[in-house]
């Protein structure tokens, strides 16, 4: 084809990621005399399908790969709207729809998928979920079916993995009821086993996608043009306005079989899977000469896969040997992780443990939504895969892990088992990013300076730039976030504070930025400090800084989906998935007939009652649709939230100092009170608890809390920085002999500088700690009032006591609010029977799920 005085052209065939990535890959090889032209059907420039279910909400939203700019040098020419509908091998020439001819040299099919569908009645009327087109199309006829129809719309997805899941998220973000059909008896088959399953059902339960598993449909129901339902093989009609299928994707190899179908006979063909699929093989070269395959059109091994991983594999081996180099691809990386904010799944390896001898380390919890497991060798050492559901942040230090041996027993990485794994440094070669197969060597090598036209790398965003790392599906950020700060702190270099990579600044930062531009609402805050959608670090807490500033409700200012899930619900979850309510006890001192209330509560719904440490009394088994109902009933009795689920003050425990002890020297009773009336429901960086002693006896051991006042003979003394928990501290003295007004002034002061200053899930004393000064600058600021802040803070706690307002009363008398509380989807009676409960010392609690870690054999 090529003539000395010609340049070598190279055709690409497809738009996508693969191709995409197969450009840079060209571009970076900078081969002299080379033309790389591509032809891609779409309209825009080569996108980010990871990130689809982003455009369904935000239509607006750039998810063009890469620099744009890639596409302006000379040597790449980029033809969209460019169908190519023949190939003639022997003249190495392509046509397209519109009737042009492009020569090459060499050839590469990166004709990507197509969306799957049904071969059933009525599925013309159903919509896919590939491009951006069908995403935008989607979320055109949500608004047009909510302004027709007059009510919520109800859509239905056909398919339960991974993008059926997002697309169902996103039609219920647009206003949408939501509803999944699987044909499998759990979701997400393909990646997850059946206890990983059952876990994720729980969770999509909770984020009120109603699941109907376990039958396929037969048919798509219509009137005058308009979806009406689904009729399943069972004989069920589910009611729907619109159907979304979502069961996979089919390899786009049209153009080569009909190039095959038009050979003559004897002349070599493509090899084809059989299940479609261009053969190719270690060097992604197909059995036609001069032409290659990349993506999910190439099948390898038998197989095609739709994930990013093995595309750009692919793209670059393909690369390589076309310039010349060497390479070959080696196979599938299947590692996929759930984006669907508060689902946290992830799968990788030999999740299913097929290798020969493997082991299954399992901690398992269906009914809390719970589900984590290693697969290892037979010895137990050498890691093969792994399934996290409900909690997947083992998986970030683990998947560079696959293949190696573990420096520890695999239960000790499994989080929800209380395992805390060692902090091993990972070696060079092991691979951080999946998708770019960047290894930890290659960060290592930015941050110190390898990056070619970069110098040192100090951000998240600049190793993006430079190393590709995290640029794709995202999963692997905070590997990457963590392996530069320790790179940078061992390079001697200041490491960034930023609160996440979708904020620059710290949480301290954030704090007086939304304070200082007086923002109220969650988009508020993103579209003017934030990028991105945000992620589960900087969410909570916005949440939590809001809370802080203006007491917002948790369900209002956009809030309701950056929640933790016990402050999107205001009550803490159970491990058998029930949950737990706990009133406020000022002080602990309640009256003969507040006690008579929570003891009929607790007989009519079945409650477990138990005395917390906190002076309080905490009711535990309660279903989500209870919840409602149990507080109508405390909130009439004078009851308010405890808010034992929240990162704000738990409680204030008192002695009964001077009331009736004879060695009371004040009211600890009384402060008690005063003190969490006037500090409820205040959210911080973290839970914070306090205590009032009425004497140097400290019964209500108040040098153990955030905040502990004891009783003296001149007056109250103040101490700070104190808590429980694993690394226990003592409170230190902050101020002595304080009368009521002053003991509550350095209070408001503490508090207050503490929520505007402290990092997110900071304690007190950590944070006293941190500090420069550490415990000199608390008083400096606190009582010395060295920074001139004593009234800004004193006002501002002012602010949080005048608008203070219970949330669960708040939320009973708003119907929209309510709405969020229902009962388990898919579950005719009244209760969850497979719940399982045992009766001890005259009350129940449940049976002990996933108390130990089974270990079993896969071949068991």
């Amino acid at each position: 084809m090529t003539t000395s005085s010609e340049q070598r052209q190279i055709l690409v065939i497809g738009g996508g990621p693969a191709a995409h990535r197969f450009a840079e890959a060209i571009a970076s090889r900078e081969p002299a005399g080379t033309h790389l032209t591509v032809l891609t059907e779409e309209t825009h420039l080569p996108y980010d399908r990871v990130a689809l279910s982003k455009a369904l909400t935000d239509p607006g939203v750039d998810l063009t790969l890469g620099d744009a700019a890639l596409w302006e040098q000379e040597h790449l020419t980029l033809h969209t709207g460019a169908r190519a509908v023949s190939l003639d091998s022997a003249a190495r020439l392509v046509r397209t729809e519109d009737g042009r001819e492009f020569g090459y040299d060499e050839l590469v099919l990166a004709t990507g998928s197509n969306a799957a569908t049904l071969p059933i009645p009525g599925a013309e009327l159903t919509h896919v979920y590939r491009t951006l087109e069908d995403v935008w199309g989607i979320a055109e006829q949500v608004r047009t079916l909510a302004e027709n129809l007059g009510r919520t719309p109800v859509v239905a997805t056909i398919g339960g993995g991974l993008l059926g899941l997002e697309a169902a998220a996103g039609v219920q973000a647009l206003g949408a009821k939501a509803l999944i059909i699987d044909g499998g008896h759990w979701l997400m088959g393909t990646q997850l086993d059946q206890g990983a399953g059952q876990a994720l059902g729980r969770l999509v339960a909770e984020k009120d996608l109603t699941v109907h598993g376990g039958v396929y449909p037969e048919k798509i129901l219509s009137e005058n043009g308009q979806v009406t339902g689904v009729h399943m093989a069972d004989g069920k009609v589910i009611d729907a306005d619109m159907v979304i299928v979502s069961i996979g994707v089919r390899p786009r190899d049209e153009l080569i079989r009909t190039y095959n179908d038009n050979q003559p006979e004897g002349a070599a063909l493509f090899g084809m899977g059989p299940r479609g699929g261009v053969v190719i093989n270690e060097s992604c070269a197909t059995d036609i000469e001069h032409v290659w395959a990349i993506g999910e059109v190439a099948n390898f091994g038998g197989m095609c896969i739709g994930l990013v991983a093995p595309a750009n594999a692919m793209a670059e081996v393909a690369a390589a040997r076309i310039t010349g180099g060497e390479g070959e691809f080696t196979g599938f990386d299947t590692a996929t992780k759930l984006k669907l904010s508060g689902v946290d799944v992830a799968s990788f390896g030999d999740a299913f443990a097929r290798a020969e001898g493997a082991l299954e380390v399992i901690y398992a919890d269906a009914a809390r939504g719970l589900y984590q497991k290693l697969v290892v060798s037979n010895d137990a050492k050498t890691l093969l895969g792994g399934i996290f559901v409900g909690d997947a942040s083992p998986y970030q230090s683990l998947r560079p892990l696959l293949g190696r041996e573990l420096s520890a027993e695999p239960g000790a990485y499994l989080s929800a088992a209380g395992g805390q794994a060692p902090d091993t440094e990972l070696p060079d070669d092991a691979v951080v990013c999946s998708c770019n197969n960047v290894d930890a060597g290659s960060i290592r090598n930015a941050v110190g300076g390898g990056c070619a036209g970069c110098g040192p790398v100090a951000t998240v965003s600049g190793l993006k730039s430079c190393t590709k790392a995290g640029t794709q599906c995202g999963s692997c950020v905070p590997m990457l976030k963590k392996l530069m700060e320790a790179e940078m702190a061992k390079n001697g270099m200041e490491v960034s504070t930023a609160l996440c990579e979708h904020f620059s600044l710290s949480r301290p930062q954030l704090f007086e930025a939304v304070r200082i531009a007086g923002l109220s609402t969650y988009l508020q805050i993103m579209e003017r400090f934030g990028t991105g959608s945000g992620c589960d670090i900087c969410k909570p807490t916005i949440a939590s800084i809001l809370a802080s500033q203006t007491n917002v409700h948790p369900m209002d200012a956009g809030l309701a989906g950056a929640q933790d899930t016990n402050d999107r619900v205001m009550a803490n979850m159970q491990k058998d998935g029930t949950y737990s309510v706990v009133p406020r006890i000022p002080g602990g001192e309640i009256t003969p007939e507040k006690l008579a209330v929570i003891a009929r509560v607790a007989q009519k719904y079945g409650l477990y009652t138990k005395l917390t440490g906190g002076l309080r009394i905490d009711m535990f088994g309660a279903r989500l649709d209870q919840l409602p109902e149990i507080w109508r009933e405390l909130v009439d009795a004078g009851f308010e939230s405890g808010q034992a689920y929240g990162k704000s003050l738990r409680n204030v425990k008192t002695c009964v100092g001077s009331t009736w002890c004879r060695y009371g020297m004040l009211d600890s009773v009384g402060m008690g009170i005063d003190i969490e009336l006037r500090y409820r429901g205040l959210r911080a960086p973290h839970k914070f608890k306090m205590g009032v002693s009425g004497c140097a006896r400290e019964c209500a051991e108040a040098r153990a809390k955030d905040v502990g006042v004891i009783a003296t003979a001149e007056g109250w003394n103040l101490y700070v920085g104190g808590n429980g928990g694993a690394n226990p501290a003592h409170a230190q003295l902050l101020a002595g002999g304080v009368d009521d007004q002053t003991l509550l002034r350095y209070i408001d002061r503490f508090l207050m500088y503490y929520i505007r200053s402290a990092e997110r899930l900071q304690r007190t004393a950590h944070w006293i700690q941190e500090l420069p000064g550490g415990m000199d600058t608390v008083r400096s600021v606190v009582v010395e009032d060295s920074l001139g802040l004593g009234g800004e803070l004193e006002t501002a706690m002012e602010r949080h006591v005048s608008s203070y307002q219970d949330e669960w009363a708040a939320t009973l008398a708003d119907p929209e609010k309510l709405k969020r509380f229902r009962s388990f989807v898919n579950a005719p009676q009244v209760t969850d029977t497979e719940l399982e409960y045992v009766s001890e010392r005259g009350q129940r609690r449940p049976v002990d799920l996933g108390a130990s870690i089974p270990v079993r054999s896969s071949a068991s």
